[in-house]
């Protein structure tokens, strides 16, 4: 890992009801390396448009914002499809931000989602677009922002210890999924 890199948020909402309207909660994990050093949560709302502006409200406003080098976010939209403005909130914090996916999202699906049945549909295809290629990193898939592929590629590699997400991920699933749903299930 770059030496640089060495305190990283990582970010994934909680399960939610299929007819679930509202808010929905959002886990954050805060590692000093290997070490988790604190945890963040949220709420933002289903299929809405304020995942970009929860998120940097929530990590600019916390006593961890001065020692985040780098921002996870486990897919690149959080509550249904609350998509999340990757350069934005790279731009607003000042730290790369990596989507991380465990496989290549089927894009015309996405799309045909997003156009065919989500309220602000253009705009947040817009935003999934501008996030650019979605590019292998080790196990994992990636599109990142102010950030080189090699050192996302080698950051991922020393976080994912115990399969193939990085640690802050694995826990904010984990976490997310057990307040969420009273209990974690399914692989992080």
């Amino acid at each position: 890992m770059s030496a640089d890199i060495s305190h990283v948020a990582g970010f994934d909402d909680a399960p939610f009801a299929r007819g679930h309207r509202g808010g929905v909660l959002v886990v954050g994990t805060v590692f000093s390396g290997l070490r988790l050093d604190g945890v963040l949560s949220a709420k933002v709302r289903r299929d809405g448009a304020d995942s970009t502006r929860v998120l940097e409200r929530l990590i600019s406003r916390s006593r961890f914002a001065p020692q985040i080098h780098a921002v996870l976010l486990q897919g690149i939209a959080f509550a249904g499809f609350n998509v999340i403005d990757i350069h934005g909130l790279c731009q607003a914090l000042r730290v790369p931000v990596v989507v991380v996916v465990r496989k290549i999202p089927d894009m015309g699906a996405v799309r045909a989602a997003l156009m065919g049945a989500v309220r602000g549909g253009k705009r947040k295809w817009r935003l999934v677009e501008a996030a650019g290629p979605v590019e292998p990193a080790g196990r994992v898939f990636v599109q990142r922002s102010g950030i080189e592929h090699q050192r996302v590629r080698q950051l991922i590699e020393r976080l994912a210890v115990h399969g193939d997400l990085p640690e802050p991920l694995r826990a904010a699933h984990i976490i997310a999924g057990g307040i969420g749903a009273g209990e974690s299930r399914h692989r992080p």
